[in-house]
């Protein structure tokens, strides 16, 4: 694998932030299915990997790169479609082909065993992943190995979660219509609406976010994207099984998101057999954004919970 740079500095600098563009070209891109993904890989120790949501990119970790990097050996991808990655305009996205990307990648990384931190649409591809694993009779040992899974506000539970009114109006038939009329300012609008109220965006933040969606043609594919919501309740009853995979797992989630804030925390609580819940007050639907700190403290306590319980 091999950075790329995509864009002129001259352009990137006009265009984004200082720290977005060096995300860019710190960066490593591989195949997959004939198409370029982009990945981040930094840090030492155990492999973590990080799943990005709808319809952001792997930048969403950026705030609490720094911290985990230290820790771990950190691996974020763009997923196809997202991001810097390709976004091919005639391509079957599912759920299921991401995971199989990430089987792929892990396995040419010659990685047998690592944990994920993953939000929004990158929940329901580590339940897949979960459950891939489930499937397999007790004397097998998958490869990669799932070790532990630690979620962000996401979809878990497709009953609980209440799309904001561009995802429905994306799912819709008229999804490919209203794909080409989203603008920066109705991004912006909607993304301030699911952040908490005391943990808003800076418009940097906003601007950059954009430039991902909106990179390379990106707008184009938004409705074939969003096609994940009805594959969530198709796949219903495996992805909530895999919610009590014999693994550490636990969900941090910012209470005041009203997409998958509150209610989704409440049925987590009551449906996982071994529930173990953080709930962040006054935040929304991007922990990681909004309060990294928070989250990265919360993640550690988790490991180290997991930790000593496996050790006895």
């Amino acid at each position: 694998m091999a950075g790329l740079s995509v864009l002129s500095s001259q352009k990137i600098a006009a265009d984004i932030s200082a720290g977005l563009s060096q995300w860019q070209q710190q960066g490593k891109w591989f195949g997959y299915a004939d198409h370029s993904i982009f990945c981040r890989i930094e840090g030492q120790g155990e492999p973590l990997l990080l799943i990005h949501g709808f319809p952001t990119a792997s930048w969403d970790w950026h705030e609490i790169w720094p911290e985990l990097t230290a820790n771990y050996k950190v691996i974020a991808l763009d997923l196809i479609g997202f991001g810097f990655s390709d976004k091919p305009l005639n391509y079957r996205y599912s759920i299921l082909d991401q995971a199989n990307l990430i089987e792929g990648f892990m396995r040419e990384m010659g990685i047998g065993r690592y944990h994920i931190l993953c939000h929004d649409y990158g929940v329901s591809v580590a339940q897949e992943l979960l459950a891939r694993q489930m499937s397999l009779d007790a004397v097998s040992k998958p490869t990669p190995e799932v070790a532990s899974v630690a979620f962000l506000n996401g979809g878990l539970f497709p009953e609980e979660h209440q799309p904001a009114l561009v995802q429905r109006l994306l799912a819709s038939p008229l999804g490919s219509v209203v794909s080409r009329f989203i603008t920066e300012g109705s991004f912006r609008w909607n993304m301030c609406h699911i952040f908490g109220a005391h943990t808003q965006p800076t418009a940097q933040q906003l601007h950059d976010l954009w430039y991902l969606v909106n990179y390379n043609n990106g707008r184009a594919i938004t409705h074939k994207l969003i096609r994940y919501m009805e594959e969530r309740r198709c796949m219903r009853n495996r992805w909530v099984k895999a919610l009590n995979a014999p693994v550490p797992l636990c969900f941090i989630n910012g209470i005041a998101d009203p997409i998958s804030g509150a209610r989704m925390a409440d049925r987590y609580a009551q449906s996982v057999a071994k529930p173990y819940v953080v709930r962040i007050a006054g935040v929304g639907h991007y922990p990681q954004l909004e309060v990294p700190d928070e989250v990265v403290r919360s993640y550690r306590q988790f490991r180290e919970k997991s930790a000593l319980i496996n050790a006895h």
